[in-house]
């Protein structure tokens, strides 16, 4: 089936998703949310027995059991696999209190620190290097994605300091820190934030732990 081979390289591949323009995601609580907020939300493939309220413009699909799991990545699928259209990412805008990521290659990592942000209204910038926002173990929408050139340009022209998470001596204590008026980079899991950004930093935050 063209769909179901489709999904699959969905799940599994950043140029397929560029290609198509789609994404894939998975789950009934998912799905809930994208009818809700995604409007972008195109079509849905629901297991026999599953039921979801879905806009009369989505198309809707029924397979087996055995079919959704051959095509979803879950290890116990919930029966509902959908594709969205990629959204069309807004400008990128420097504001007091953002993130911006640097190089977070770990999609579980970034789904993490992106779904904690939105939890607590706090604006992401992804820079150059990170994971795609679009696989399976991101998905998140509203992403915006830039330059370490432009973030540091938008920065200064709003007045807002750079600071960078740091194993730094000169590094300051991150709950000493006003966090809330900077932009707070936060590096990538091996090699920490790159040189040139730690060189055009305003200020080096470290999270302080336990000696044990």
């Amino acid at each position: 089936n063209p769909l179901l081979q489709q999904v699959k390289r969905l799940f599994s591949s950043k140029k397929e998703r560029e290609a198509a323009g789609l994404f894939a995601a998975d789950g009934t609580k998912l799905l809930s949310e994208a009818v809700r907020y995604c409007p972008g939300l195109e079509t849905v493939i629901l297991s026999d027995g599953v039921e979801a309220a879905l806009p009369e413009h989505v198309r809707l699909v029924r397979v087996p059991g055995d079919v959704m799991e051959s095509i979803s990545p879950m290890a116990s699928p919930q029966g509902a696999v959908f594709l969205c259209r990629l959204p069309k990412e807004p400008p990128f805008a420097a504001k007091k209190g953002m993130l911006l990521l640097d190089g977070i290659q770990d999609p579980g990592n970034l789904g993490t620190i992106l779904r904690t942000a939105d939890a607590l209204d706090v604006p992401v910038g992804l820079l150059e290097g990170c994971a795609d926002p679009y696989s399976q173990k991101v998905v998140r929408t509203q992403v915006i994605t830039t330059t370490w050139e432009e973030a540091s340009r938008c920065c200064t022209q709003a007045g807002i300091p750079i600071a960078v998470t740091a194993l730094d001596t000169q590094a300051v204590d991150i709950r000493q820190a006003d966090v809330g008026t900077m932009a707070a980079v936060i590096g990538s899991e091996g090699q920490g934030v790159r040189r040139e950004i730690l060189d055009a930093a305003d200020k080096k935050l470290i999270i302080p732990m336990n000696p044990h």
